[in-house]
């Protein structure tokens, strides 16, 4: 009986340790890259063919990001760069004074967090090129991301004094005095780079800023943090009465908190928190309080890890028994996000959390011991459920993505924050080669290969 079973399951072990090896032998950051980073992907289901002919845009800025990252752990790939370069330019006028739409104007809209982000990139633009000795696009490229720190320090809408939080950035002028975990992605990590890179020579601003850039975790964390379920909800407002807050909780503990816990947003949320400390002087006043907040943010996330697969769901206290219930959100006389969808593990989220952890780990932020398989066991899963073979040309596909998803405005009802509206809202559809989870994978798989 024992001979028998050694027989029996010997070839799945054999199969697995074969799968396994053959996962380690591909740099999967290369093979995302030429798969679907240099072109062939979606920015909230817009298709974008190439990267150097896409427009402005936090998701196609994710993208050229993680290429460029990946460019710089592999220097020989110098077409990486290059297409990062003309992605670049391409929104970029010729002083560096002025990000550009496709219509020549302004690509930056008033106290849009979303707008920030990409311009990341132009922190290793500037250096290279600098590096070469091409001062001209050097200096655009650093004209570029002052622009971008001074348009978020100097001149994005905040929270009034007399209110709750006061000082957090809107997320978006359309609605006013909210934080969402997003806009803390969207902003924080440039901010802080701008900093540490240009901003040590005044001191005062220097530390007036870095007063500023924690302000906006402090904030959003004593608002949105759940400690019994060890979770953010997705967004806060300052004004909950308002009629663009028609989805916020009216009532203390979580008085202003939309309704769930939704898992991209706190990917974005836990990112923010290891980039920010990746620049932060480590004397700051405030610096072990936002080891701390990760350090919560990360256990929280380690708790509702789905033990079969290591991965997370799109809605992170539930699992796929979990459905929209059929008879979706009444809203006055309409009704909006009827459907019966499952909740469904979520490839953006599991990248970037993934992500997160390794980087946290890199940087001493988190534990290795209590962390680690964590991060190893969602990677795997990542590679095993996300990953699709693509029959063009050895490519792979990544899957069961969430397109998008927010909050009102007003003029909005439909996006109402409750589990109908993140199963079966009409803009949360699951799609396959999103920015979001094409970028993420490729920094989950940087960190990934720097640990072997």
């Amino acid at each position: 009986m024992k001979k028998y079973l050694i027989l029996t399951v010997l070839p799945f072990l054999l199969m697995a340790c074969t799968e396994q090896r053959d996962n380690d032998t591909v740099i999967w950051s290369q093979k995302m890259v030429e798969s679907h980073g240099l072109g062939d992907f979606y920015c909230n289901r817009h298709y974008q063919s190439k990267l150097d002919s896409t427009g402005w845009d936090y998701v196609s800025g994710l993208v050229a990001g993680a290429v460029l990252e990946t460019w710089k752990q592999y220097p020989e790939k110098e077409e990486y760069y290059q297409s990062v370069k003309a992605f670049a330019d391409l929104n970029l006028n010729e002083d560096g004074s002025m990000i550009l739409n496709s219509k020549g104007g302004s690509a930056l809209r008033p106290s849009n967090i979303d707008d920030l982000p990409a311009g990341r990139i132009y922190f290793t633009l500037y250096e290279e090129e600098l590096r070469k000795g091409n001062t001209k696009d050097a200096q655009r490229y650093r004209n570029a991301v002052d622009l971008i720190r001074n348009t978020l320090k100097y001149n994005h809408s905040r929270i009034a004094e007399n209110l709750p939080g006061a000082g957090g950035f809107f997320h978006k002028a359309i609605y006013p005095n909210q934080m969402w975990l997003d806009g803390l992605y969207m902003g924080s990590p440039i901010y802080a780079q701008w900093e540490t890179t240009f901003g040590v020579t005044d001191t005062a601003i220097y530390k007036e800023s870095w007063d500023d850039i924690t302000r906006q975790f402090t904030t959003i964390h004593q608002k949105t943090y759940n400690a019994d379920k060890q979770l953010n909800y997705h967004a806060w407002s300052a004004t909950p009465a308002d009629s663009n807050s028609f989805w916020a909780n009216q009532q203390a503990p979580y008085l202003g908190c939309s309704q769930e816990f939704w898992a991209r947003g706190m990917g974005w949320y836990f990112a923010a928190l290891v980039d920010v400390l990746e620049f932060m002087p480590k004397d700051h006043s405030s610096y072990a309080e936002m080891v701390e907040i990760t350090n919560q943010v990360a256990a929280g996330l380690k708790r509702w890890q789905d033990s079969a697969s290591g991965l997370w769901y799109q809605l992170l206290q539930y699992d796929a028994s979990t459905t929209a219930d059929g008879q979706g959100d009444r809203m006055g006389v309409e009704v909006y996000n009827i459907g019966d969808a499952a909740n469904y593990l979520e490839s953006s989220a599991s990248c970037i959390f993934t992500y997160a952890y390794l980087k946290g780990i890199r940087l001493g932020i988190l534990d290795k011991e209590s962390y680690h398989s964590v991060a190893e066991k969602a990677y795997q899963g990542i590679l095993k459920e996300f990953l699709s073979e693509n029959p063009e040309g050895g490519r792979v596909d990544i899957v069961k993505g969430c397109a998008s998803a927010g909050l009102g405005p007003a003029k909005d009802p439909s996006r109402t924050g409750t589990i109908n509206y993140y199963l079966a809202g009409k803009d949360v559809t699951v799609v396959e080669n999103e920015g979001k989870a094409i970028g993420t994978f490729i920094l989950a798989s940087l960190e990934y290969e720097q640990l072997k």
